[in-house]
């Protein structure tokens, strides 16, 4: 005797396992695509990263240079103004994104090294961009800075944290502080999790070769 409960069940499990097979081909699909992308817009970026490998050490021996550089997200947050950016109105420079937030301790001891990183190597090539995070108190960061005598570096902000769960999305973030050199085309050069220093002479040549001659 047939079995009626089975006969019925099987075309349900039929569509549930398309839709399965539907959503795997077109994870696959977006991974592809995205990385083809990737792969021709950031292929002058890969020369980059060769320099820059060689000079991952001492003070910034823990970043990770990224040996395929990867097109980043858009990344939105807004500026000195209050004005909406996002990361491809740096286009045509080298960027170190540093993202950070008040209640983060090491983010706090880390920002004066980027100041003064930025007062060193800042220029039309080059662009410290730290992104504060706070979602509350959103006064309190442009505070903090004063207090310390953050001077160089201009105001950035996403208080909604988009930026760090858009990269944690795809492995770039996993806490904070969290920094990326960027390419001039947007793709990632190295990558940190955690605080350095940022004013050192090893950092300096890290960034002079990200940036180039």
């Amino acid at each position: 005797m047939s079995n009626p409960f089975k006969l019925k069940s099987l075309p349900q499990l039929n569509i549930v396992s398309m839709a399965f097979l539907v959503l795997v081909l077109g994870a696959g699909l977006y991974r592809s695509v995205h990385k083809n992308t990737s792969a021709g817009e950031c292929a002058g970026a890969k020369a980059v990263a060769v320099r820059m490998a060689p000079l991952a050490k001492g003070e910034v021996a823990a970043v990770s240079v990224n040996s395929s550089p990867i097109l980043l997200p858009k990344l939105e947050f807004t500026g000195p103004k209050g004005e909406k950016l996002d990361l491809g109105h740096f286009r045509g420079r080298t960027v170190l994104l540093n993202l950070w937030a008040t209640w983060c301790v090491p983010c706090r001891t880390e920002m004066p090294s980027l100041d003064q990183l930025q007062a060193v190597s800042g220029n039309s090539a080059f662009e410290v961009v730290a992104v504060n995070i706070d979602q509350r108190n959103l006064d309190h960061p442009k505070v903090f800075l004063n207090e310390i005598n953050v001077s160089h570096l201009a105001y950035y902000a996403d208080p909604s944290a988009d930026t760090f769960q858009s990269l944690k999305t795809i492995g770039k973030a996993f806490g904070m502080p969290t920094s990326l050199i960027v390419s001039p085309e947007g793709c990632e050069l190295a990558s940190l999790a955690g605080p350095a220093d940022w004013a050192s002479q090893d950092a300096q040549a890290f960034i002079k070769a990200a940036v180039g001659p």
